[in-house]
């Protein structure tokens, strides 16, 4: 797998900057990464587990530690501190970018959380349990 050359955290944007030595590039939102993030408190323990994360729009980092030579642990401004992102990881949800926020859109809209970008809270919104996936287009993951 390939190796980070760069990494660069801007808080203006929001994003990560990552490098890599094959050449790759990417430039990942903080939101990704929370929503995403590799921890047990996200993923769970097993497959059918995972935590649908709600209301990271916003989400910063306050900081990033190193973890050995292989990855780093962003500390991030909800208090969410304990995922290990691999370069590999990282490296996948660069490269992966945008289906990963097509499923997580997707995740949001069938639990109910509707919006401009499908990532705010409409109680009792008509249809918000059909658990069909974003389908309206206005989810901007089309």
């Amino acid at each position: 797998m390939p190796t980070p050359t760069n990494l660069t955290v801007r808080q203006q944007s929001k994003l990560l900057e990552i490098a890599f030595d094959d050449g790759s590039e990417f430039s990942i939102p903080f939101e990704l990464l929370r929503v995403y993030s590799p921890s047990a408190a996200v993923q769970g323990h097993g497959p059918g587990q995972e935590v649908l994360q709600v209301g990271k729009r916003d989400v910063g980092i306050k900081g990033i530690e190193p973890v050995g030579n292989y990855g780093v642990k962003p500390l991030f401004t909800d208090g969410h501190e304990s995922g290990i992102y691999t370069w590999d990881y990282l490296y996948k949800l660069g490269n992966e970018q945008q289906a990963l926020w097509h499923d997580y859109v997707g995740r949001l809209h069938a639990a109910g959380y509707f919006g401009d970008t499908g990532r705010e809270p409409v109680p009792d919104a008509p249809g918000a349990t059909s658990g069909g996936g974003c389908g309206s287009g206005s989810c901007g993951c089309h």
